[in-house]
């Protein structure tokens, strides 16, 4: 790693975006939601944050449904959900995965074995949210309620006594599986109470009843709020949601405003845009106000997106990040996404759909979401800009969330940079976000802040910077670290490692195209890197990727490590042997069996910091892997043509059918896909094909899955059973029209354009294979 520098200092003087630290508008205060049963010693609430152990701690909630995912699978999706900064599992429990006739006893076995999982989760070191409902959304046909609730001659979501009757006896039953489990030192911190209800209060309040009869009970009961809810606020913490595109607008609608409204930073938290057509006449349009006794908090930031026929949006990762990043500058005490891990429904039929009443058809098998960790546990860019997220709150968040926001107002839409400030009067952090897809964001030239703090004003950089179109980043001012104060970066704060008896490292991460400078008080001695005195500050000017060292006039000392961008969404700070540390590796690793590990489906090299073993010139350990799968040859024959679909119906004004059964058997193109080569048993594989089509649908060793096509790659799990040399994949794919009436992302919508006949097309192949291998020199 080569560190740079300029030889001479150029000082511009340019007006710049300036702000004051506001503080908190009202004294901390402890809400009580939880009786003497529920509390949780070392977990506390207060109208600013959640406490942990008497600190401000910022929790990082991803959504999983066990149900959704096999259970082999389990511990390898939770694995990798801590490597990427997780540190709370939310699931829903849906009813009709469970028991779908009245009168069977519900299943607890397989992939529906909660106790299994949620101890699971505990094992690993996650703590869990249960999304209790009885109904859940998700989704799923009647947002999870059985069949036979639905048909029965009382009132679902009401306290109708026999709806409650029958509740009684769910929620009784899913007590006796996690008995043990929410009580003081268990998993369950949360229980999340119904989905998506905006006026019933009292019917909350029931349910909250009903669950602690049943043995449920958690320190933080939670519900949604988003649509302005009228929910029973001080028995439950209300939680919101912000996704970048949604597939619960018309296929001609465009780019609701209710997503654009996540792109900037605000004080509103409501989104009366989620749910809001299934709401019905409950739906008003009201944006309502946070409640000022609890902290802004989510429980579901679009970790990607479903897909319906009509509407397939495909977030991209810095779609997902920058959402995620808006959120915190605004004040977020509290990150939870949904979904974090996609899945699989477990069985036909048990998607939301037009033949089942609702407003969108979803495909019958696939609930992928375009997660962070996809539902074949496949790690997607959004997973690794975001886990850069989660690596600062976990070494920052308690500083963070004891920090108030102040959001500047811009003169229009575009005119203006979006950014915030979270301070706590004494340092802080400026938050940027220069993103925004369909209608992006231009270029900004020559910025620079000035940050008004209680005794002081930084103005930084020392000179002005320009900001690419699609950035988004998080700087730091009067940052102190080990008894050393960064005055200021253009530079985002990745992690801290820290040793008894050594110098803490600050890592901090490069933005491309961004001029990468940092000061320190001009007392201060810098080795490893020139730095020039300007006023009070000394600044160490373009930096590139490597250490240098800090010391202050007492003595104090800090390394500090940039790196870049490209280095960034590689990097991993599990924690071995009680310490944290800095692993940069291209393939995944975990924490497991007391070391690290890696997925890898092909060779590579993992370097630690601080190393492991003997380290190189850069500090760094390095830990080669390697993989033992063969290659595989990957033949494709079409075995029938397609045929001219006939026109879609839309049966749902603005919103379009998926083929029937019937239609997509008779014009779909059939291919059958064969893969030579030695694959073990039980050894994750992927078959990723690039397609063209309307819709797709796969079979291999029984087991079916669909897809509704956006342009993307789609990947079909091919894992093998037993040991094989030859594996065979049918798939079918259903042709696409230039008239097919669905929203396409954009460059899916060209190539539809570009069509001149239907087509139903595989272009390429290629598979992937998944090894778990152990890292060696961690004991």
């Amino acid at each position: 790693m080569l560190l740079g520098a300029r030889n001479a200092l150029t000082v511009e003087t340019m007006p710049a975006l300036k702000i004051s630290h506001v503080g908190w508008d009202a004294p901390e205060t402890r809400p009580r939601m939880a009786n003497d049963v529920d509390a949780r010693p070392g977990l506390a609430l207060t109208n600013r944050s959640i406490l942990r152990n008497g600190e401000p701690w910022i929790p990082v909630t991803g959504e999983m449904h066990y149900s959704r995912q096999p259970r082999e699978r389990w511990a390898d999706a939770l694995r990798l959900m801590k490597a990427g900064g997780i540190n709370v599992v939310a699931t829903y429990i849906f009813w009709i995965h469970h028991q779908p006739e009245e009168h069977g006893t519900p299943s607890f076995e397989g992939n529906l074995d909660l106790a299994a999982f949620v101890q699971l989760c505990e094992e690993i070191g996650l703590e869990v949210i249960l999304r209790l409902g009885p109904w859940c959304h998700g989704e799923v046909r009647n947002g999870g309620h059985p069949d036979w609730v639905v048909n029965a001659d009382y009132t679902e979501r009401t306290n109708d006594p026999r709806y409650l009757d029958a509740v009684r006896t769910w929620f009784g039953q899913i007590g006796r599986e996690v008995a043990g489990l929410c009580g003081s030192g268990g998993p369950v911190i949360g229980i999340q109470l119904e989905n998506e209800i905006y006026d019933q209060p009292d019917h909350i309040l029931a349910l909250k009843d009903l669950a602690r009869e049943s043995g449920l009970y958690a320190p933080l009961w939670t519900a949604t709020a988003w649509g302005s809810a009228d929910i029973p606020v001080g028995e439950v913490f209300p939680l919101y949601g912000g996704y970048s595109d949604g597939f619960w607008v018309d296929m001609d609608q465009g780019w609701d405003e209710s997503f654009q409204a996540h792109f900037t930073f605000s004080h509103q938290w409501d989104d009366p845009g989620i749910g809001k057509d299934l709401a019905g006449a409950a739906w008003t349009g009201v944006v309502g106000a946070k409640h000022p006794d609890f902290p802004a908090a989510t429980c579901e930031l679009g970790g990607g997106m479903a897909k319906a026929y009509h509407r397939r949006p495909a977030p991209t990762a810095r779609d997902i990040a920058a959402v995620a990043l808006c959120k915190i500058g605004s004040g977020s005490t509290w990150q939870g996404y949904y979904m974090y891990v996609g899945g699989t429904n477990p069985r036909k039929g048990l998607q939301e759909s037009h033949a089942t009443g609702y407003p969108n058809d979803l495909p019958e098998l696939n609930y992928d979401f375009g997660a962070p960790i996809g539902a074949h546990l496949q790690i997607r860019e959004s997973f690794h800009r975001l886990r850069n997220q989660h690596s600062f709150l976990d070494a920052f968040g308690s500083r963070l969330a004891a920090m108030n926001a102040t959001i500047p107002e811009t003169d229009d839409d575009d005119g203006g940079l979006r950014w915030s400030l979270r301070s706590d009067g004494g340092s802080g952090f400026v938050f940027i976000n220069n993103h925004r897809p369909h209608e992006p964001l231009p270029a900004r030239t020559g910025m620079q802040f000035e940050i008004g703090l209680d005794d002081q004003s930084v103005l930084f950089p020392h000179r002005t910077v320009d900001l690419p179109a699609g950035e988004f980043l998080s700087w730091p001012v009067q940052l102190e670290v080990g008894g050393v104060v960064v005055r200021w970066a253009t530079l985002n704060v990745l992690t801290v490692l820290e040793a008894e008896g050594e110098p803490p490292v600050l890592v901090l991460a490069a933005n491309d195209g961004v001029d990468a400078h940092l000061a320190v008080p001009a007392a201060y001695a810098v080795e490893g890197h020139s730095s020039v005195p300007v006023g009070v500050e000394r600044v160490l000017e373009d930096l590139r990727p490597g250490f240098f060292t800090l010391t202050s006039e007492r003595g104090g000392r800090l390394r500090v490590l940039v790196l870049s961008a490209s280095q960034a969404l590689e990097a991993w700070t599990p924690t071995v042997s009680g310490r944290r540390r800095l692993v940069l590796s291209s393939a995944p690793v975990v924490e497991r069996d007391g070391g690290l590990a890696v997925y890898a489906h092909q060779p590579g090299t993992a370097a630690v910091f601080p190393p492991m073993g003997e380290a190189d010139d850069d500090g760094f350990s390095r830990h080669p892997f390697t993989v033992s799968s063969e290659a595989h040859e990957v033949r494709i024959a079409r075995t029938a043509p397609a045929s001219a679909p006939p026109a879609r119906p839309v049966t749902v004004p603005g919103r379009a059918s998926a083929p029937s059964p019937d239609d997509f058997a008779a014009h779909a193109a059939r291919y059958t896909i064969s893969v030579s080569g030695q694959a073990k048993a039980g050894e994750r594989s992927l078959l990723r094909l690039e397609l063209v089509g309307d819709t797709g649908s796969s079979l291999f060793e029984g087991r079916e899955e669909d897809v509704f096509w956006d342009g993307s790659v789609s990947d079909i799990d091919i894992t093998p059973a037993a040991d094989t040399d030859r594996r065979a994949v049918e798939v079918a794919v259903f042709p696409l029209a230039a008239d097919t009436p669905v929203w396409l992302p954009a460059d899916a919508d060209r190539i539809r354009a570009s069509l001149v006949e239907p087509v139903a097309q595989i272009t390429s192949a290629c598979v992937l294979t998944f090894e778990a291998t152990q890292l060696s020199g961690f004991a």
